[in-house]
């Protein structure tokens, strides 16, 4: 009885999580699939509760409402500025939670194996699955086991180091000891031999060897990776935690904890390729090169950044008939997404076509501009995606770019030495007028020189990025 609610329950739970994954890949549907991902998780972790080799519950309900209490207040205090930061922590803790479940399974495994026959028929759960086990199926669930571990602490160290770059804790540059990628070939090698000598009957001495040479490559292969390539790290490392939980569904023989993985590993890695082809480059030379590489000196660049005011925005805004804003992180550390809101209802109200234009990496996370957006009201179908708005910009009198530096840049067009040199890009430099909202005169997060900010038709609006649009809604008449 116990196995057919399970698996019923199971089943259920992940329908609605292919349900959520479907619903999120659009704006509109987006709410009604976290409620679907919501109903399963709590599904299948009532289902788990009461299932097959059950106990503890108290102990489990006391866990359960601390991590659900601790994630309450961490998601109240969180500011949207720091979801990308957020995401690589949280996906940390599922590749330790890896990493726990798999040594707690090898000691299982081998706490089974000392017992006599007689007592492995009064066990119940994980432990009666591997006293039933046959010697191969034992050395399948050692192979599992060990790579559960290998993906979780990969994910773990590699995770940290991403949040360290992009809460700024961590240089964003691309940095690797001496060696380079051979350390991590060397370190993926020696886990190779390690996981041979595992399956001959290495005690635990293989797997905690593997463990350390495993956050090694997980720290060494993220901190080669320049803050640029972050939206693709985080995204990869979203793959890194579906695929470990998904072996540890397999050593745990939990349906749904391989279903789940198996989802979240394959939409993570999909999504990585689409961003990579994004910006021109293979997923392989993002994750072995990092960003950067220049062949050769970097073009010379001519000309001045030339400020304007507010007055002299505002002019060029009521004289306009198309306009369109570009959103970067910019406009999320400002918290500008409401005043950019309110600047797109007023010049709508006069009549004038306010439309968005959303580069697929823009900001530190896939998607963070949709959201901003999407939190601040503005309309779904006037946000539009680089390939449907990229031809219009001839077109456009006006065009806002608020926080934004490498995903308008000039250079990877113009410039086949420049570290972006490739990638698509918004162009913005078509447009009759750009206004570019930004602090200072200093390098985007790459580092990269914008020579957009020195052509004829550009104006440097410096200054915060939220005070600067409050002045433009006081000039629009």
């Amino acid at each position: 009885m116990e196995y057919g609610f399970s698996t019923a329950a199971y089943v259920v739970a992940a329908v609605l999580f292919i349900l959520s994954l479907g619903g999120l890949s659009g704006q509109e549907s987006a709410k009604r699939a976290v409620w679907y991902g919501m109903v399963g998780m709590a599904l299948a972790v009532i289902a788990t509760l009461i299932g097959p080799g059950s106990g503890l519950w108290l102990l489990s309900l006391a866990l359960i409402a601390g991590g659900g209490i601790i994630g309450w207040v961490v998601a109240k205090r969180v500011q949207m500025t720091e979801m990308p930061q957020l995401v690589a922590a949280m996906h940390s803790l599922v590749g330790l939670a890896a990493v726990f479940v798999g040594y707690n399974a090898y000691i299982e495994a081998a706490r089974v194996a000392a017992m006599s026959p007689e007592a492995r028929h009064a066990l119940t759960g994980f432990a009666a699955l591997v006293a039933h086990k046959t010697p191969v199926e034992l050395s399948i669930l050692r192979v599992e086991l060990f790579l559960g571990v290998f993906i979780g602490a990969v994910t773990f160290t590699g995770s940290i180091i991403a949040f360290g770059k992009l809460a700024g804790k961590v240089n964003s540059a691309a940095r690797k000891l001496p060696g380079g990628h051979v350390l991590n070939a060397g370190a993926a090698a020696l886990s190779v031999i390690l996981l041979l000598m595992f399956l001959g009957g290495a005690g635990s001495w293989a797997l905690i060897l593997m463990t350390l040479l495993a956050f090694f490559i997980g720290y060494h292969l993220i901190m080669g990776i320049g803050g640029a390539d972050m939206p693709v790290v985080v995204s990869m490392l979203n793959s890194y935690s579906g695929w470990a939980a998904a072996a540890i569904g397999f050593s745990l023989g939990n349906d749904l904890l391989i279903v789940t993985g198996a989802l979240v590993g394959s939409s993570g890695a999909i999504l990585s390729y689409i961003m990579c082809k994004a910006m021109n480059r293979s997923f392989i030379s993002v994750i072995l090169g990092g960003f950067g590489g220049a062949a050769g000196p970097a073009m010379e660049i001519e000309g001045e950044q030339v400020a304007i005011d507010a007055e002299g925005v505002a002019t060029a805004l009521n004289e306009a008939d198309s306009v369109i804003i570009v959103p970067g992180y910019g406009m999320a550390v400002a918290q500008a997404q409401q005043a950019v809101s309110e600047l797109t209802r007023k010049l709508r109200a006069k009549g004038k076509e306010v439309r968005f234009a959303i580069h697929p990496v823009a900001g530190r996370l896939p998607g963070h501009m949709n959201v901003l957006l999407a939190e601040a009201k503005v309309p779904y179908d006037i946000v539009l995606e680089m390939d449907e708005i990229n031809d219009d910009f001839p077109n456009t009198d006006v065009v806002i770019v608020i926080g934004s530096n490498d995903i308008v840049n000039p250079a990877a067009q113009e410039d086949p030495n420049s570290p972006i040199a490739g990638m698509p890009v918004l162009e913005v430099w078509k447009a009759k007028q750009v206004f570019v909202s930004k602090r200072g005169q200093g390098t985007g997060y790459s580092g990269i020189e914008n020579p957009l900010f020195y052509k004829e038709n550009t104006r440097m609006f410096y200054g915060d990025a939220r005070a600067s649009v409050d002045k433009l809604l006081g000039l629009i008449d």
